[in-house]
């Protein structure tokens, strides 16, 4: 589906938020190929790799069950960092305030970017600050930058999948965007579901450190969920990918909501998750190192890298059927991050 101007659509990270990056934004001001588009961009100077991203958060509404749009802001470039291998050490913040925002409001949010960057051991380093006119925003955006270093000599991006390798997945998925939703429309889903936002910094040093190079991708599926991030590496690798439905972890609050919703827990956003891409002889212990970690105690194995080469997902379901998993085409859950 192709717009001529920009709809909601753009932003859910799936297909159209692809297109628009695809076909109008890289092309203009970088150039980069599908196959190296990463979370951070890897950079070197004075013989040393540097990680460098930015991101920047609009959610709605800014303070959901288990966290706020300020912590929401340092654990997802710190993740974004990590996704990348590397150490998490520097943020920028950008804040734009929209007149009538409540100082209250602001003391709040800041308080839990401090308290995140401290547990995430990043310091903030920079900022700015805009104030718009009243109805010329929606309370706060933040933007974020970071800068992490590398401590080891090998990549891992999205690029790198090979043959055999297994999927494996750090916990129950979902939680994040079944609150944010709950958050926002007030609902009653008879059941406490929080935010899963969290730094992964640590979960992924540790695995770094345990199985080295039989670690080959990394990914914290956010907007479009874990199905449109597995489509996004499949595409990058061409390779094919299998996921078992029956080795999904989701808790049974967000399940029972989204079958009341309509939503499927694979397109639901996380900000607490990493998909990771190991070697097979390494994914046993991946799984175990993944699971003695406080971030990853619900991890899984829940699918793998086929032999084909044509960038497919599919899930192998519950009662032996093999399904297409496509990327998010639409906004199932707007200004989710």
């Amino acid at each position: 589906m192709k717009s001529d101007i920009i709809i909601l659509g753009h932003g859910s990270g799936g297909k159209l938020s692809h297109q628009l990056l695809d076909d109008v934004i890289i092309p203009r001001l970088s150039g980069l190929p599908q196959r190296d588009q990463n979370d951070a961009a890897v950079l070197t100077h004075g013989g040393r790799r540097l990680a460098f991203t930015t991101d920047s958060y609009v959610v709605d509404p800014i303070f959901f069950p288990g966290g706020d749009i300020g912590d929401l802001a340092v654990n997802g470039t710190v993740n974004d960092l990590a996704m990348s291998g590397a150490r998490p050490l520097y943020l920028s913040v950008g804040l734009i305030l929209e007149e009538g925002l409540p100082i209250v409001d602001l003391e709040r949010i800041l308080d839990s970017m401090k308290s995140a960057a401290a547990a995430a051991g990043v310091t903030i380093v920079a900022g700015d600050t805009k104030v718009v006119p009243r109805g010329k925003a929606d309370k706060i955006f933040i933007n974020t930058a970071g800068i992490g270093v590398f401590d080891h000599d090998f990549d891992i991006r999205g690029s790198g999948a090979r043959i055999g390798d297994k999927i494996l997945v750090n916990g129950a998925i979902g939680d994040h965007g079944m609150a944010v939703l709950a958050g926002r429309e007030g609902l009653d889903l008879h059941s406490e579901i929080k935010s899963d936002t969290a730094p992964l910094h640590e979960l992924v040093a540790e695995l770094i450190a345990g199985i080295g190079t039989g670690l080959h991708v990394l990914r914290d599926p956010t907007r479009g969920g874990v199905a449109t991030t597995l489509k996004e590496i499949a595409l990058q690798s061409n390779v094919d990918l299998t996921l078992d439905e029956t080795a999904l972890p989701v808790n049974e609050a967000v399940r029972g909501a989204c079958a009341i919703l309509g939503l499927d827990p694979l397109y639901v956003a996380n900000e607490g998750k990493l998909l990771a891409l190991v070697a097979p002889e390494a994914a046993e212990d991946a799984l175990a190192l993944m699971q003695r970690h406080p971030t990853g105690k619900g991890a899984a194995i829940i699918g793998e890298v086929s032999d084909a080469s044509t960038g497919r997902v599919y899930l192998r379901t519950a009662i032996g059927g093999l399904r297409a998993v496509e990327m998010l085409a639409g906004e199932q859950l707007p200004r989710i991050c």
